[in-house]
Formats: C-alpha cells, sequence, structure tokens
C-alpha cells in the first residue's frame, strides 16, 4: 500500500514537470521561427489529435447525443481555451519564463472573485489572506520587471495575465459543461473547437502554419504531448490515489519547475524583487485554493 502510494506521489511529481515543461517547448519553437499564435494553434490540434481516438472510437455515443446548447458551450469553452493559449503564449515571448508561468496560474484567485462579485459568496480570512498575498506578489513581479524588462516586460504580464482570467472563464464554462458530459466527449469537443478557432485566426491573419525545421515541428509535438497528455493525465491516475488536496499542491510546483528549467535551458535566472514576488504569488495561490476548499466543505456541511 505505502509502495502504491509513493508511486502515485511520484507520477504526480512526473506530471507537474511534465506541463512545466510546456512553457520551455513553446519558447523553443518560438525560438525556431513559429509564430506565437501558430504555436498556440499547433499545440491544440495535436492535442485535438491525440484523444480523438478514445472519443470516436469508445465514446461515439455521447459525442452523438450531445444537445444543441451543449455544442454551444463547448464552442464558448474552446474559445476560452483557445484565447489562454494564444496570450499565454505570446506573453512567453517578451517576458521571462517565471513571470509568465506564476501569473497564468493566478486562476484561483479570479474564480474566488467572479463568486464574490456575480454569486455573492463570502470570502473567509484564509480566502482574503491569499488574495493580498497574490496581489502584493504580482506587483512585485510587474515592477521588478518594469526597471529589467522595459515596456515589452510590462505587456508580457499582462497577456499572462489576461491568459489566466481566460483560463477561469474557461473552467466556470466548462464545469457546466462537463457535469452532463463523458471526459473523452468533453476534452475532445473542447479541443477540437479550440483548435479550429486558433487555426481560423491563423488563416485570416496571414499566420504561417508551417515552413519551420524538425526542431520547430519536435518542440510543437512536445508541447502537446507533455503538457497535456503526460501531464494531465498523471494528474488524473494521481486522484485516484491521493487526496486532491496533494494534487492541487503539486499544482503549485509547475511554475517553479518551469522557472528552474528556463534558467538550465536558456540561462534566465530571477532578479530579487521578482523572486520575492514569485513566493508571494505562490503563497497566495495555495492560501486561495485552500480557503476555496473549506468554503466548499462549509457549504457541504450546510446543506446536510
Amino acid at each position: 500500500m505505502i509502495e502504491r502510494r509513493l508511486i502515485a506521489y511520484l507520477i504526480a511529481v512526473g506530471g507537474m514537470l511534465s506541463i512545466a515543461a510546456g512553457a520551455i517547448c513553446a519558447r523553443l519553437a518560438q525560438g525556431e521561427g513559429v509564430e506565437s499564435l501558430a504555436v498556440a494553434a499547433w499545440r491544440l490540434t495535436f492535442a485535438a489529435l491525440a484523444v480523438a481516438p478514445v472519443a470516436l472510437f469508445f465514446d461515439r455515443a455521447s459525442l452523438r447525443a450531445m444537445t444543441l446548447r451543449q455544442l454551444g458551450l463547448a464552442l464558448l469553452a474552446g474559445a476560452f481555451l483557445a484565447l489562454h493559449f494564444a496570450l499565454w503564449i505570446r506573453s512567453l515571448a517578451l517576458t521571462s519564463v517565471a513571470s509568465s508561468t506564476v501569473l497564468v496560474t493566478t486562476n484561483p484567485i479570479w474564480i474566488a472573485l467572479v463568486g464574490f462579485l456575480f454569486l455573492r459568496e463570502r470570502f473567509n480570512r484564509t480566502l482574503l489572506a491569499g488574495m493580498a498575498l497574490a496581489l502584493a506578489g504580482s506587483l512585485a513581479i510587474f515592477w521588478s520587471d518594469r526597471h529589467t524588462g522595459g515596456a515589452d516586460s510590462l505587456w508580457g504580464n499582462f497577456l499572462a495575465l489576461a491568459g489566466a482570467w481566460c483560463f477561469s472563464a474557461y473552467l466556470l464554462v466548462g464545469h457546466r459543461l462537463r457535469a452532463r458530459l463523458t471526459l473523452p466527449a468533453y476534452v475532445f469537443s473542447v479541443y477540437t473547437s479550440a483548435a479550429a478557432l486558433l487555426m481560423l485566426a491563423c488563416l485570416l491573419s496571414g499566420t504561417p502554419l508551417s515552413g519551420w525545421s524538425s526542431a520547430g515541428w519536435q518542440a510543437l509535438l512536445l508541447l502537446a504531448l507533455l503538457p497535456q497528455v503526460v501531464g494531465h493525465t498523471a494528474y488524473n491516475w494521481s486522484l485516484r490515489h491521493v487526496s486532491a488536496a496533494f494534487v492541487a499542491i503539486v499544482t503549485l510546483g509547475e511554475p517553479v519547475g518551469s522557472s528552474l528549467l528556463a534558467w538550465l535551458v536558456f540561462g534566465e535566472r530571477l532578479g530579487g524583487l521578482q523572486a520575492l514576488g514569485f513566493v508571494l504569488l505562490l503563497l497566495g495561490i495555495g492560501l486561495a485554493a485552500l480557503g476555496e476548499n473549506q468554503r466548499t466543505a462549509a457549504r457541504a456541511l450546510a446543506a446536510q
């Protein structure tokens, strides 16, 4: 039993490292001349192709049973997912991997804020403390990049934040859709719609979709396979053997893993103020997630 749990821990950490490698793969593709919008388009296209056999051959009935409303929600969720990747991958070309990845993972903060503003949900102290730390960390990162990277870094940081907002919207829409769809049908429909929208955006904007070196194609393929197929599959498998809280904590290591890989591959180092903001933001996200779990548990107890 202990050995199985240890294996689950290791697989969860391996999944985190696979997802953390996504930013590196995107940067490598950009370095081979692949424009950011094309990186996003091919990432979702390869991911959709990877899950297509399972959905089309083993879950075809669920796809056929989708209603027009579900198809509309899938298109909407796909649009938010497409925007998320388009904005975040563009941010990687303008700011540091550390700043981009830590800012794009702030979605727990924004989801909690939506609950407060539109659903009249109350914040507990843990959630408030997390949001305060996350805000302080974000400001520290923005201020540090203002001096080290100039206007491009600031714009890149904003795009990463906008990517987090879009991912939050994707999660909120996807949660409603996922409740009535099987996982293969949900993933395939959303990934396919996101890929189609990004490919259309490339065609309309004149963004090249081919003509790169083999290294560029390899980076694009790894971008889809490592973070999506390997990383998220590892998370989903681990959830059957360890607590969701442990997996949630492990996900906070994604920006750390991306930053370490960026240091090894690109020689990127954290400045003092940037490192402080990095730590504060991670702590804030962790506290916000903990506060959200506490609030969910309190609502479940009240409903009994």
